[in-house]
């Protein structure tokens, strides 16, 4: 398969009580699916699959592939703290009908999660992973930011197809790609330096900012791979304010506020406990940014 494109790390709609409204998935997914993706991540961070059970999580892969058109990727989230779990959470993600799947790397016991401990953990997913593996690697939130030099040992495994890297470490990004096979992918894992990770050679992203502004990021893409760099840059450029507003600044709370103001007919709905909503104060606030940013 080929890992390209861009694709948003879409949020699970949850009711005020934190059931999965599993109709209201597959609603925003065909929503989404009409905006020129090129495919979904189902439980990447934006996801709260760090608040879901493993039967939750398996219960959304099903909901999830239901909904997304097969010609568009279907990119699971099946990182676990235990390599025996997420490579458990792999095989249901395969019989659901994913593509491929993103592993986040483990991180509670952060200060044994060395280069050779991870090289292990991957290597032994990929070795009985029924589809491809995609390395997640999200410093933010786990405390671990997985090196060049490891990423180009784990480009070498045949099953391991690509990392989605929110490291925003450009520099690093050109390491892996002048020295990992041709055809692995290094998808950036944020909206907010796609433009610069493209021109060093990045197939994509993994994006927030593509729930909430799905058709002005595929522009930046399109632009791209057609040689309109101007167009890609002031695109770039105008979408920074809102990328970090719905990452950094209010995080799921904001992109889930976000995903609603698009008035379009998604759900964005609450996040699970113990995140809150968005205040109506900061809303507003959101509001003005998203209309800054010309996608309302």
């Amino acid at each position: 398969m080929k890992l390209e494109g861009v694709f948003p790390p879409i949020p699970t709609p949850f009711d005020a009580d934190g059931n999965i409204l599993h109709d209201k998935l597959k609603s925003n997914i065909a929503l989404w699916s009409k905006t020129g993706l090129h495919g979904f991540v189902v439980l990447g961070s934006n996801g709260e699959y760090v608040f879901l059970s493993e039967s939750e999580k398996v219960a959304v892969f099903e909901s999830a592939r239901a909904a997304i058109p097969r010609n568009q990727l279907f990119l699971a989230g099946a990182g676990a703290e235990s390599t025996q779990t997420a490579l458990w959470l792999a095989r249901r993600a395969a019989e659901h009908g994913a593509d491929a799947v993103l592993i986040v790397t483990p991180n509670y016991y952060k200060a044994q999660m060395n280069s050779a401990a991870l090289i292990n953990h991957y290597r032994v997913i990929a070795d009985a992973s029924p589809i491809p593996v995609i390395v997640y690697n999200m410093p933010a939130a786990t405390g671990i930011d997985i090196d060049a030099n490891t990423v180009i040992e784990l480009a070498k495994h045949p099953n391991i197809i690509g990392i989605k890297d929110s490291s925003g470490n450009v520099t690093k990004f050109g390491e892996i790609i002048r020295a990992a096979r041709p055809d692995f992918s290094v998808i950036a894992g944020s909206g907010s330096y796609f433009y610069p990770a493209l021109v060093l050679g990045a197939r994509g992203c993994v994006a927030a900012l593509a729930n909430v502004a799905p058709r002005e990021t595929v522009a930046i893409y399109d632009a791209f791979r057609a040689g309109r760099h101007d167009e890609a840059r002031e695109l770039q450029l105008r979408l920074i304010p809102l990328n970090a507003a719905v990452t950094t600044r209010w995080n799921i709370p904001g992109l889930k506020a976000g995903v609603e103001e698009l008035n379009a007919g998604y759900y964005g709905g609450p996040p699970r406990l113990p995140l809150r909503p968005l205040d109506e104060e900061n809303r507003r606030v959101l509001r003005k940014i998203m209309q800054d940013a010309k996608v309302i």
